[in-house]
Formats: C-alpha cells, structure tokens, sequence
C-alpha cells in the first residue's frame, strides 16, 4: 500500500464520520461531530494497519480492546448530560497513531496526527456554531424551575400568579408545589417548566415581573434540565 492509498480511505473516512456527525449535531445529540469524525479517523487508522502489517494481530487487537476501557474512563455523566466522550475518542485515535509509529509508518503516523487535529481544532468551533441553533424541533428538552418566596397567606395568590405567567402556550408547566421554610411563617412556591426551545429571556421577564408583586418576598429561576428524548 502506498502513501496515495492511505490517504484516500483516510480522507472519505474523515468526510463520511464528518457527515454522519454533522447530522447527530444538528439534532444535538451528545456524541456529535467530533466524536463521529474522530471514531471513524480511528477505525480506518486501525484497519488500514493491518493492512500494512498482516502479520499477527493479536497485540493491535489488545490495544484497540485496552484502550477502549482507558476511555470509558474519562467518561463522566454530569446531571442529564455526559462529557468526556471526545476525549475518550481522542485517546483511541492516538492509541492508532501510536501503533503506526510501532510498525515504522511514519508518514502515515503523521497524516493520521493531522486528521485528528483537523477534528479537534477546526470542527470544534462549527460544532459550537451547530449548537447555537434553537432546539426545537431536535431532540431536546429544556426544564426550568421558577421559585417564588412568599408568606403563607399569600400562597394561593402567589400560585395564579404564576399560572398567569406561564399561561402563554410557549412553556408547558410540569409541577407546582409549595413548601413551608423555617423563616418567618414562609413558602416556596416552586414551579418546573418545559419548553423545546431556549426561553432564557422570557423566564428572565416573567419573573422581574412576579418580583415587583408585594406579596412576593423573593424570586428566582434555573435550568434544571437538559434532556434528550429517548428516540434517535
């Protein structure tokens, strides 16, 4: 196998794990562009390595297996969210990089080195471009939750308040409840709210507009929630 021959499987791999990635993006799934791209830069690494070493497999195998645990690793779930999973790619194409140095293929190595760090430096930035989107209409889910401090004998005023707040048809409401907290004969009234589209903005104006309520003592908002639905 030759340089041209590397190079051409090389770069339709890095073009198709590109194009399959740019869609999971789009729909802002949490393996997206890299990952894609990096998995598929990986795999034909490996592959084309056998090719230039046919010889016993065994110890190419082992480190595809070894380095496959090594990412699960770094691998971390944070809240609804996962993280780590560019890195554990990047760690099993460096792991193929590392087995063409092994077999003398430097130039090979070199042109697999530069793939990686195409992905890494340049697809991030679109990646972050992609993510820019408004969600609706892909597979996330925002949730909200609104909490509003009030005395108790405002509790039910409080509660139609909010309901007239969230009654736009813009957010959808998931929960409302109230709770006593141990300052001065106080409750929470907290409500979560869903939405499939970033609505940062309009919390932001409904609850400036509950805080100018008497009865309300204090309020806030956060995001508790960024989840992707079940279906692919």
């Amino acid at each position: 196998m030759n340089y041209i021959e590397f190079a051409i499987p090389l770069g339709l791999a890095f073009l198709l794990g590109s194009a399959i990635g740019m869609e999971r993006q789009w729909r802002q799934r949490m393996a997206g562009l890299q990952t894609n791209a990096l998995v598929a830069v990986g795999a034909a690494l490996f592959l084309m390595l056998s090719d230039y070493t046919p010889g016993d497999t065994r110890i190419p195998a082992q480190i595809v297996s070894g380095v496959g645990f090594l990412g699960g690793g770094v691998i971390l779930r944070e809240g609804h969210g996962v993280r780590g999973i560019n890195t554990a790619a990047t760690l099993w194409c460096t792991a193929a990089i590392g087995c063409l140095v092994g077999a003398k293929l430097y130039t090979e190595a070199i042109s697999g080195t530069t793939a990686i760090l195409i992905i890494n430096i340049i697809l991030r930035p679109l990646a972050n471009l992609i993510n820019q989107q408004p969600i609706q209409g892909t597979e996330i889910q925002l949730s909200y939750r609104c909490s509003i401090i009030t005395h108790s004998e405002h509790e039910a005023h409080v509660r139609a308040l909010l309901m007239q707040a969230v009654n736009t048809g813009v957010m959808k409401l998931r929960s409302l409840q109230s709770e006593d907290i141990d300052v001065q004969n106080k409750v929470e009234v907290k409500a979560n709210l869903v939405t499939q589209d970033h609505n940062h903005e309009l919390l932001e104006q409904m609850v400036s507009q509950l805080s100018l309520q008497p009865q309300v003592s204090a309020v806030s908002w956060e995001v508790i929630e960024e989840a992707h639905h079940s279906h692919s």
